[in-house]
């Protein structure tokens, strides 16, 4: 899934849409529950980020809140302002860019859904995810749950 973001300030910029992506979260748990996840290995909030020309995917977190993939080691919490709900977006989504940067306060994110059309939500907040330590912890986790099973089965 790379497509190329919008550029927002020049006049060679192009809009481009990214395709739904599914994350690999599990589909049954609950929309809090992801949404936390994802706020624990999320630093502080920054100006902005360096679009490096590709996104690998996104996944929406509820209302107003979307985590973007620009790599597959990479990711970003994205929160917009209203009236956007970006639960409610099943095609794709673009960004806007000012310089091949992602600004917020300056940029937004393009919402493309069947029900709703299109939208332009800026982005009010930007938090970098630590999405190897992430990745590795919940590694550790699944290892560990595996692990236990295994002994409880061992016992009986």
């Amino acid at each position: 899934m790379r497509r190329t973001p919008p550029g927002l300030v020049t006049t060679a910029a192009s809009v481009a849409l990214l395709a739904a992506c599914a994350s690999g979260i599990p589909h049954h748990q609950d929309e809090q529950q992801v949404r936390d996840r994802y706020a624990a290995y999320a630093g502080p909030p920054v100006k902005s980020f360096t679009w490096l020309g590709r996104y690998d995917g996104w996944e929406a977190l509820g209302k107003d809140e979307l985590v973007l993939f620009t790599n597959p080691s990479q990711a970003y919490l994205l929160k917009v302002w209203p009236p956007c709900d970006l639960r409610f977006v099943v095609n794709r989504i673009g960004l806007t860019t000012t310089g091949s940067t992602v600004y917020s306060g300056l940029d937004s994110v393009i919402v493309d859904s069947a029900p709703t059309g299109r939208w332009r939500c800026p982005i009010s907040e930007i938090r970098p995810i630590d999405y190897k330590r992430m990745r590795a912890d919940m590694r550790a986790q699944a290892q560990a749950q595996k692990a236990a099973a295994q002994e409880q089965k061992a016992a009986q």
